[in-house]
This record gives structure tokens, sequence and C-alpha cells, in this order.
């Protein structure tokens, strides 16, 4: 192919020449074609890509048409129901719910629900009155001495850095106006996130906000900010779905100085939070911890979000919270298919628990230890519509944060871009340019009604079961489509193919 380029392209240049010469034409295409020639004789001698040193200039497209693929993808290849990690039709529900626009769609489903993947609400033939008011859930133990009021449904860890500092504008005047929690993520607490609405303080690995001049944890600085009137709770981190025993990942483009600033870490370096708390290594000194934090925080509720991956650390956590008597607040269950702004991909795809599984065994764990009670289950994987709230409660859960689904509710298109600073939204970047396309007025009202209409259409879902309350549901509101496979064995047993045969 090198051969043919080049033969090509020095015989158009001789055309333009003779042209050029004979006919006094414009010299512009002859400049141009000497350019090209150029450029594909340094193509062909470069060592470091395969592609361009063997299809000179025509190797360009592939990276052009490569830089675009999601695009590509996106707009012209994938279904209304094949996207991933989220649908169309599930992204263009958050947004026509955050825009307060009719979200209803016509002509029935485009389910495949004849499958033994389907998944449905066992309705009442006598449902009940819709509940217009909004659910909420107190959380705090016996040693809490500041207990909180929290929506069913709330803003999930994403950290100033991973975000722009509009989209977490944004998500807070929005949790403002909605009453509802927003989550720091462990990048550190930030004026961002003290814009008036109720906070969650998530302290991770790096304990950034609250570390000393080595990275560990000092109590000093944590005491301070969580005597904040805006901190409601303090959230533990011990893992997240999207990357379990890795540790957060800032990257370079994204450490502005002013992150770094925040953070206590040098400004334009990639940021990587320790995969293990320095604090402390095992179940003895996780309840220590929540015990001192508490204290340190004059009695607010103390949590730990984890995903689960073996099941027998879990049980010893449980153990060890009987044996001190020391108990969290709240446990956030995040499953293995949850977000992330960076993780390598060996992690997202193949390390941890998923949600459903996860969070049915911390429930039953903490049933058949009878300490249920004492602790308040918070569900955090790919929660996003009124359907997956309910789903999730009815597993376990007391409670749901959502991360994706505000992103979208801000903007987010699912261009995976995250990592790069490249989010052409504003949501997940720290480009200043980009960011301006986030207006924190409108975005914060989308939050805003994102959050009212999905626990509305909970509402809704919960009434159709014929259940007056969240408490009352369980998985035995739900079917799958494996019963059906029981039913049509039944109607339609094996032996008929045989008759219709004579």
């Amino acid at each position: 192919m090198r051969k043919q380029i080049f033969i090509v392209g020095i015989s158009l240049l001789a055309i333009s020449l003779f042209f050029n010469y004979y006919m006094e034409t414009s010299y512009l295409f002859s400049v141009i074609m000497m350019v090209f020639i150029g450029i594909g004789f340094y193509n062909s001698v470069q060592k470091k890509h395969a592609i361009l040193r063997n299809f000179p200039i025509i190797g360009y497209f592939r990276y052009i048409f490569e830089s675009i693929s999601p695009e590509i993808q996106q707009y012209f290849i994938e279904r209304s129901t094949d996207g991933k990690p989220f649908s169309r039709n599930q992204r263009s529900l958050v947004y026509q719910r955050s825009k307060n626009i009719d979200s209803n769609t016509p002509f029935g489903t485009q389910l495949n629900i004849n499958h033994t993947n389907y998944e449905g609400i066992k309705h009442s033939v006598f449902p009940t009155k819709v509940n217009e008011e909004l659910p909420r859930v107190m959380v705090g133990g016996k040693d809490c001495k500041q207990p909180y009021s929290a929506s069913l449904l709330n803003i999930s860890a994403m950290s100033f850095g991973s975000l722009s500092e509009n989209a977490i504008l944004a998500l807070n005047k929005g949790a403002l106006r909605g009453h509802f929690y927003h989550n720091t993520g462990e990048g550190g607490l930030t004026d961002f996130h003290l814009q008036g609405a109720d906070v969650t303080w998530q302290i991770g690995t790096g304990y950034f906000g609250c570390r000393d001049d080595r990275g560990n944890f000092d109590g000093g600085k944590f005491k301070e900010k969580a005597s904040y009137p805006n901190v409601k709770m303090i959230e533990i981190k011990l893992s997240q779905g999207a990357k379990p025993g890795h540790g957060g990942v800032l990257p370079a483009a994204k450490n502005t100085e002013q992150i770094a600033k925040i953070r206590g870490v040098l400004p334009h370096t990639l940021i990587l939070s320790p995969p293990a708390h320095s604090a402390f290594s095992d179940a003895r000194g996780l309840i220590e911890f929540i015990a001192r934090l508490r204290e340190l925080s004059n009695g607010k509720p103390i949590g730990f979000k984890l995903c689960i991956g073996k099941t027998s650390e879990f049980e010893a956590i449980c153990h060890e919270m009987i044996a001190a008597d020391c108990y969290p607040d709240f446990i956030t269950v995040d499953g293995a298919e949850g977000g992330t702004g960076a993780a390598p991909l060996e992690f997202s795809d193949g390390v941890g628990m998923p949600f459903e599984p996860a969070l049915i065994f911390v429930n039953k764990t903490l049933v058949n230890l009878n300490i249920r009670d004492k602790i308040r289950i918070i569900g955090s994987g790919k929660i996003i519509s009124g359907y997956s709230v309910l789903h999730a409660i009815a597993l376990g859960a007391d409670m749901c944060n959502s991360a994706r689904g505000f992103m979208f509710s801000l903007g987010c298109i699912q261009a995976l871009r995250c990592h790069n600073n490249q989010c052409p939204t504003g949501v997940a970047t720290q480009n200043k340019m980009l960011m301006k396309g986030l207006v924190v007025t409108d975005k914060s009202e989308r939050v805003y009604h994102y959050h009212r209409n999905t626990l509305h259409a909970a509402n809704e879902l919960l009434a159709a079961a014929g259940k007056t309350s969240f408490a009352e549901a369980d998985i035995s509101i739900f079917m799958r489509g494996d019963e059906f496979s029981h039913l049509s064995d039944l109607y339609f047993p094996n032996n008929l193919t045989n008759v219709s045969q004579h």
C-alpha cells in the first residue's frame, strides 16, 4: 500500500506541476500535494505506529474513526434498549424527568418479556392510593446523638475533581431544594459542597480534607469539618463497586492546582488513593475507627461503604460489632456494576460481587445475627428509576444512592470520556471551556425534578403492588421470567410435540 500511495501522490504532484508550468494555474494544489507526500514519507519511516507505517496518510482515518467510535455506536448503531452501561431508553427517562416533561412511552414495551431474564412487579387488582409525600428514613442507632432523616433517594459519592465545580454546585443546589443529601465522594469536603444542602462526608483511604503531611488520618482536621451543620452523616469508604481493592484514581489532567490544594497533594500528578486504610487494618480496627469518628463528630451517624468480595470478611466485621457492642449507623452496599471516573478494565469487569446478590447477602447476614434493626442499609448500584429504587428496597435496602442517574440529570450523554478530561457536557471535566456549558441554575432545577419525579414513580409502583409503605415491600412483590418457563412446561408439556407429529 505504501508504493501505491506514493505512486498516486507523486503522479498527482507531477500533473499539477505540469498544469502550473504550461497553463499558469495556482500552485496551491501542488503545495498541498508536497505536504502530503512529506507527511507520507515520515509515516513510512517512523517506527511507533504500524498502521501509519504500512498505510501512510490513510492510516490517520483509523485514528479519527476510533476517536469518535462511541458517538457512532451511540447515535447510529445501538438500538434503544442496547446501550451500556445504560440504554438509550434509560437515559431518555432521566432526561425527561429532569426536564419535568412527559416521560410516558408509546405503543408498548420494547423488551423481550417472554424470557427467563425478565423481571417485573406482581401488581394487585386492588391497588392502593398513591402517596404524594416523598418517603424518608431515619438514620441513627443507639450511640448516635444526632440522628438524621434522609430521603429514600440521594446523590451517591462523586468527588470534586472527578466532577467539575459547576456539576458539584448544581448537584448541591438541587439537593438543597429537594431536601436530600449529597455525598461528597472521597475527594474531600469543599466549598462547592457547602451551598446549603445536607451532606454525607465520605472519608476514603487518602483522607482528603482530614490528612496530615504524610497522608495519615488527622483527627483534629476531621473534627473541625465534621462539626459543620451541613454535614449530616460520615461514610468510611472501604471499597467501591467499579474498582474494589484498587483505591481511587484522579488522572493528572484533572488534578488542577485548585484540587491539589483541597486534597493536599501535588498538582498535575496522577493521584492514587491507597487500596487500604492506614488508620486500621482489620475488623476490630474498623469498629474502633467508627467509634472514634462518632466521638469526634459529636455523635453524628457513622457508616461505611463497601463492595462485597470475601463474604467471610463481612461476617467477621459483623461479629466484631456484636463483640464490641458498637454498630455503624448505616452500611452502603455497592455492586460490581457501579460506576467510576477511571478504573482498570480488569477491575471494572472482573472484581467484586454484583449489587443484587451483595445486597441480599448483607441483609440476610444482619438478620441472621439479629442486628438488622440496629443498622440502615443503603443500596448503591445502577439505581436510576423508580423501579430500581423499589427493587433495591425489596431486596433489603432501607434507602438508595444514585451517581450516574444524577449525572444524566446534569446532562451527561454517556460519552465515556470521564477519564480524559474531555467530557463534552462539562460534567466530568476540569476543562474551563467545557465546564462553561453546564449552567448551574438550569441544571440544579433538573437535579431537583429528577429526584422528585423518580420517587413519585416509585410511589406509584408501590401502590400498584397494593402496598401503602416501603416497609411492606419485599421480594415477594416481584416475579422473574424463569417462573414463566415453569408455567409453560405445565400448559405446553413436551409430549405435545410428539402428539402433533401423528
